[in-house]
């Protein structure tokens, strides 16, 4: 934004400046930070790729050469499971004239270049390269793929592109401390399903975080199952998080409290009522609940489209049962038709937001995870 939107910049800089720490007196983000272009590259080379991004539930990759091909900030990228049973981050793009190597999820033993057949191995070294014996000075030791920093907490996946970002344990604090009632690293994934939402980002994971909008745009679905949520947590780390009791479990809908699966057995005492609500910037939100973890990721494709992927997750106990394939349809459902009642209001959202003359906005008590977030997003966007 130099040039001639330097006029631009500064009137948002100037907006940002007005979002604040405490909800009470803090504005909106401005609504250009979810449908300007220039902000969009701005947010993708100064916050996904100078962040801890999460890339979903590790038991994805669940045996050697299991991997996952996508796209995160404009990077084109596979992860996927070494022979010694650990996670690794690639570009995908082949070393010898930067061909995608791989497409979608499945398995290899090794990843093979379909242009050329050059052929690098699970830790990402290049094992052969055909008819390079003329090449002079070429050593395959020097074109192994280039690999990212990648890292396990309580059962998620974290990817940093950033050599000189924190550690992952600086940029979480005290997460695992925080979120140890749930017993996060053994839940187990039973679904994941993918789609594309026209809408911002940041607008998904907003919406997924606050109270405000339950009796509005679920007010048959779960819009009595949730009580008033308490203040938000005191954290350490870049996230947010805030605790609500439930009528029955939030992973239901409210016609379906009959058919509940058992309760987490890590779980004791107010736990046992309620649900947490967690968002781990940038793009990772989940909620750990009475009997099971339901996660999203955001990966932002454009200022107005994301693609979006939503993990179920239950203990190891439940999913031994003999009936959990029957018993586990109520809560599928329950997720999805909350995604077909979300997602139509954030696309017309987001039609709004787009307008030249939308303004910020104020926030809601019910809104305090979203007013968290934007502060930490005004901040770095200020910063960068």
């Amino acid at each position: 934004m130099d040039g001639p939107q330097t006029e631009t910049w500064q009137r948002l800089r100037d907006q940002l400046a007005r979002v604040e720490g405490d909800f009470e007196t803090s504005a909106t983000l401005p609504p250009a930070c979810y449908s300007d272009t220039d902000i969009f590259a701005r947010e993708t080379a100064g916050l996904f790729r100078k962040s801890w991004v999460g890339v979903g539930r590790a038991d994805r990759w669940r045996a050697p050469g299991d991997y996952a091909a996508f796209t995160l900030a404009r990077v084109p990228l596979v992860v996927l499971r070494d022979e010694a049973g650990g996670l690794r981050a690639f570009a995908n793009s082949c070393r010898h004239r930067g061909t995608e190597l791989l497409r979608g999820e499945g398995n290899c033993r090794h990843i093979i270049c379909p242009f050329h057949a050059w052929t690098y191995g699970l830790d990402g070294h290049l094992a052969g390269a055909p008819r390079m014996e003329r090449a002079k000075g070429f050593d395959r030791a020097d074109y192994g793929l280039v690999a990212f920093r990648i890292e396990v907490r309580d059962g998620f996946a974290f990817v940093c592109f950033d050599d000189d970002a924190p550690s992952l344990g600086d940029w979480l604090g005290d997460f695992s401390e925080m979120h140890a009632p749930w017993s996060l690293g053994t839940m187990v994934s039973t679904r994941r399903r993918e789609f594309e939402v026209a809408c911002n980002w940041k607008a998904f994971m907003e919406v997924f975080n606050e109270y405000y909008h339950l009796p509005y745009i679920h007010p048959k679905t779960v819009g009595d199952v949730y009580d008033a949520p308490d203040e938000i947590d005191k954290v350490s780390g870049n996230y947010t998080t805030q605790f609500g009791t439930t009528q029955g479990t939030g992973a239901l809908l409210a016609d379906a409290q009959d058919e509940t699966l058992p309760a987490n057995p890590a779980l004791e005492g107010r736990n046992r009522q309620g649900t947490r609500y967690t968002w781990v910037y940038p793009n990772l939100t989940f909620a750990a609940g009475i009997d099971a973890v339901w996660v999203y990721e955001t990966y932002p494709l454009a200022a107005g489209r994301t693609r979006v992927a939503m993990t179920l997750c239950f203990p190891e106990e439940t999913v031994a049962r003999p009936d959990f394939e029957a018993r586990v349809q109520p809560y599928y459902e329950r997720a999805d038709t909350l995604l077909d009642e979300d997602i139509p209001m954030l696309e017309r959202q987001h039609a709004g937001l787009a307008s030249p003359y939308a303004e910020p906005g104020r926030f809601s008590h019910l809104e305090t995870t979203v007013a968290s977030f934007a502060h930490w997003y005004a901040e770095r966007l200020l910063a960068g």
